[in-house]
Formats: C-alpha cells, sequence, structure tokens
C-alpha cells in the first residue's frame, strides 16, 4: 500500500523479472492493461493483454507464448480467469508469480457489480498457487483484512507507507443550493483551467457528468465527459486525448481514473461528495503525481450525502439467490468446482448474481441447507449495507470537520498525522486543529475494543476529543471520549 505515482507497478515488475517463470496480472480496467503492456513492451519486455478488445487470434498466441516461457507478464481480469479455459490454458504456463493490481477492488467491487474478485483464491489455487503480490494505493485497515482474507494470503507481509500527500491541498466548500454549488464549480474550473490547469471533475452521474461538461464547453473550456454510458471507442478517444494534453479537463464518474497515468493534473473536484474516504482518497490521488502542488476541493451540499444513502444498499448475494442455487446444486449434485454457465442455463440469473451466490455459499457450513444459508445471505447483505452506510457518515465527517481535514482523511486510513498540516483549508483558517484527546489516549490506535452494544471493534484514530472505531459489525462510528469514559461504553479486548 503506497499512494498513488509511488512506484506499485515497478515493485511488481521487478519481482516478476527477478523470479523466475511467468507472471500473471490482474487488473480491473482494459485501459489500465493496456497502458501497462505498452509501457512494458517500451522497456523491452515481452507483455500482452487477454481482453475482449484484443482479437481472438491474439489472445491465442498471447497464451501460447505464455505458455512457451516467451512471454514474461499476462494481464488478465478477474472475470478471465474464473473461465476454466482461460484458467487452464494460464494454469498449463505454471506461473511464478500472481499479481492482484489494484487489490481494493476486491472490497469495493467483489460484493456488488463484480463478484469474480471474491473468487481469486480459487484462481491461485487452480494456477498451482504462486506467491501472491497485491497492490493498491486505497487499504484502510478493514479492507486490507479482507484483501488478506478474501485471496486466501499466507502469513502475508503487509507494507503501508505514506498515505498522507503533502502537495496536494485539502478544501471543502459547503453549499445549500444545488444550483449555487454547480455555477461555483464551474466559475473555479473556467479559472483554473485559464491558468493552464490540467484537471478531473468527478460527478455522480452520467447525467450530471454531461451536464457540467456541456456547461464548461459553453464557457470555453476544452472539456469532455466519461462515464459509462458512453460507447467504447469515445472513452478509448477520451482518455487519449487528456493523455496528450489535447483537452484539458474531463467531467467524469468514478469509471475513470485508474486507468489514466498523467502526472500533470493539477486539480481535481469533486461536484458531489464521494461514496467512502476509500473512494475520495484514490480519487484525489490522481492529481500531482509529480510532486508539484495540486488541489483537490469537494462541493459539498449535505442534502447530496441522500444519493450516497440510498446506493449504499449493501452488496453481496440476495437471500432468494444463494437459496436457489443452494438448491440447484443440492438437485444436480455437488461438483467441484461449481459449473457457472450450467447454473445460469439452470435458474435463469445472471452469471454475476450466480458467482455471488456461490462465494456465499462458500462462506457457510458445509451440511447448510438452502433456507439456512438464504437467512445467512440476508444478514451478511445488512452487515454489508450497515458497513458501506457508516463509509458514507466518515465522508460527512470529513466534509464538515472543524479541525485539520488531512488529518482526518490520513487517520480514517490508519496513520497518525499531528496537525496543522499548513495545507487545507481548516489549517489555513486557524481553524481547530488538535490532535488526540487531552491527556493520554484511553484506548491506543489499532487496538482492539468492544462495545456494549455494537461488539467489537478496532480503534481508526481520534479528532479532538472524539475517536474513531471500525466496528465489524455496524461499520464506522464516531464517539465523544467523555460520553464512553462516563458510560464505560468501550472496554479493551484481552
Amino acid at each position: 500500500m503506497l499512494p498513488t505515482g509511488a512506484g506499485k507497478s515497478a515493485i511488481y515488475q521487478l519481482a516478476a523479472l527477478i523470479i523466475p517463470g511467468p507472471t500473471v496480472v490482474v487488473s480491473p480496467l482494459i485501459a489500465l492493461q493496456r497502458d501497462q503492456v505498452r509501457a512494458l513492451q517500451a522497456s523491452g519486455v515481452d507483455a500482452a493483454e487477454a481482453n475482449s478488445q484484443v482479437a481472438a487470434a491474439e489472445r491465442r498466441q498471447a497464451f501460447e507464448d505464455l505458455i512457451a516461457g516467451d512471454l514474461e507478464f499476462l494481464f488478465l481480469a478477474p472475470e478471465q480467469l474464473a473461465n476454466p479455459d482461460v484458467l487452464a490454458q494460464a494454469a498449463a504456463a505454471q506461473p511464478s508469480l500472481m499479481v492482484v493490481d489494484e487489490a481494493h477492488c476486491v472490497s469495493a467491487w467483489g460484493h456488488d457489480f463484480r463478484p469474480d474478485y471474491l473468487r481469486l483464491a480459487e484462481a491461485a489455487e487452480a494456477l498451482g498457487r504462486p506467491p501472491i503480490l497485491a497492490l493498491t494505493a486505497t487499504a484502510a485497515p478493514p479492507v486490507r483484512a479482507e484483501i488478506v482474507d478474501r485471496l486466501g494470503l499466507r502469513d502475508p507481509l503487509i507494507v503501508a507507507r505514506g498515505f498522507d500527500r503533502p502537495n496536494i491541498s485539502l478544501a471543502v466548500r459547503r453549499f445549500t443550493d444545488g444550483e449555487a454549488k454547480r455555477a461555483a464549480l464551474l466559475d473555479r474550473v473556467v479559472e483554473r483551467s485559464g491558468t493552464g490547469g490540467v484537471g478531473i471533475v468527478y460527478v455522480a452521474t452520467r447525467r450530471s457528468a454531461d451536464e457540467v461538461a456541456a456547461g464548461l464547453a459553453e464557457r470555453g473550456v476544452r472539456v469532455a465527459a466519461y462515464h459509462a454510458g458512453l460507447g467504447a471507442n469515445r472513452r478509448r478517444e477520451v482518455e487519449a486525448a487528456f493523455g496528450a494534453n489535447e483537452i484539458d479537463v474531463v467531467v467524469a464518474t468514478t469509471a475513470f481514473g485508474m486507468g489514466i497515468d498523467k502526472p500533470d493534473v493539477r486539480f481535481v473536484y469533486h461536484h458531489d461528495v464521494a461514496d467512502s474516504p476509500d473512494s475520495y482518497y484514490q480519487e484525489i490521488g490522481r492529481a500531482g503525481r509529480d510532486g508539484e502542488p495540486a488541489e483537490a476541493v469537494l462541493f459539498y451540499r449535505p442534502e447530496d450525502l441522500g444519493l450516497r444513502r440510498f446506493f449504499a444498499g449493501g452488496g453481496g448475494a440476495g437471500p432468494d439467490d444463494v437459496a436457489a442455487i443452494a438448491r440447484a446444486l443440492d438437485d444436480g449434485g455437488q461438483v467441484s468446482p461449481p459449473d457457472v454457465e450450467q447454473l445460469v442455463e439452470r435458474t435463469g440469473l445472471s452469471r454475476a448474481r450466480v458467482t455471488a451466490a456461490l462465494v456465499c455459499l462458500q462462506d457457510g457450513e458445509p451440511d447448510e441447507g438452502p433456507d439456512e444459508a438464504g437467512a445467512r445471505a440476508a444478514d451478511a447483505r445488512a452487515s454489508q449495507a450497515k458497513v458501506q452506510q457508516s463509509r458514507v457518515e466518515m465522508m460527512r465527517a470529513y466534509a464538515e470537520a472543524r479541525g485539520c481535514r488531512r488529518q482526518v482523511l490520513v487517520g480514517y486510513f490508519g496513520e497518525p498525522f499531528d496537525p496543522p498540516c499548513a495545507n487545507c483549508d481548516r489549517c489555513q483558517a486557524g481553524g481547530d486543529a488538535t490532535g488526540g484527546p487531552s491527556g493520554d489516549e484511553p484506548f491506543p490506535v489499532h487496538s482492539r475494543v468492544t462495545h456494549t452494544a455494537w461488539g467489537g471493534g478496532e480503534v481508526m484514530g481520534y479528532d479532538g476529543d472524539a475517536l474513531t472505531v471500525f466496528f465489524d459489525a455496524v461499520g464506522y462510528k464516531t464517539l465523544a471520549l467523555e460520553l464512553v469514559e462516563a458510560g464505560g461504553l468501550l472496554t479493551p479486548e484481552v
């Protein structure tokens, strides 16, 4: 876990070249795969991608070269490793290293629309269980724990260094009116782009992306919208134009950025609040990768949190889906591994829903019946929803912080920080920049505690006379120390 631009790609590339044998790299986006392959090939290293945008003949050649030992790197998406034929060909090459790039996607996407991320441990076993290297710029301690668990890592070495990006100034502008908020954002982008600044504006919906981009274009900004509703060719055109400085601003949903290696982004603005500090940190980390000053501004309206709370409905498999798949497996006889495509045909469920249900069943007991499995899935979904909603509340805490914003953001990732930072709006305005609570911290950061109602959790950090705890069952909670101590709400776990 290293900040954006700190050299994570070099870590896996050097490791792969040192260890004899080919390397399988699990990468989430085609754009990201393409950029990595081009960079490796430019350095004289044999690398290939085998995704849906590569011709079938080229994909066959890539696997033949991998098996023959003529290819060092093969880039695949998790969905491809769920394909038995692809997995068999990759296993035949006897890879010596498996890399999971952007590993936070295991937690961020695995419970929702890309459940094959939760089956990567199975894929690793099928590949002969080579050493696994997971890399990300964004992983709070609970996410790290899930990555370790879901990838089946054995006694892993966890390296977390320097989440802070001191060259990025942090600010929040608060509004009560949506139109005023948008007008202020447009004005700010016009001002920055007029001085040669290049940047990204993040929005919550495709409609907002199109509307904000249109508003900027009317003001003479070289701008393009980017979201999943655009065709693949158009998205590639926008990526290329931004990289070549043919446009100055991209207005995007979260679909944009992970595959963009552009060091001179001077600003990242959020028209809408992000769904979690995890997402927010990942997105603002695309600014200032060259180490030069950059700024991240959140244009905040408290009412906007409602949309994020609505979408934080919990991931994972639905209870009816889990029960249906359990019955299908019982009726058809247990097959190991289960045939996903056959289950899709038998149940009429989508492939993603079948995969999510299978993951849920694997987490259960061997003698669990369909009804029991469905009930457990319902409980798991409700728990996941609470955790996701607590992350939305942590974004509210960041936006409404009285003290140093950098302390709030970096502390969320479990890294201590002593304010003032001198590069956020609160510290520059002379706000309450106190660090920890007065006196000694009653519960050390990263220690385990038990709450009288919420059960076990981990202390994440302090902000003045409050502490933040991630509870296993309900997610993040910010507690007033005075109430904690007066009521005996927390006790250290033994």
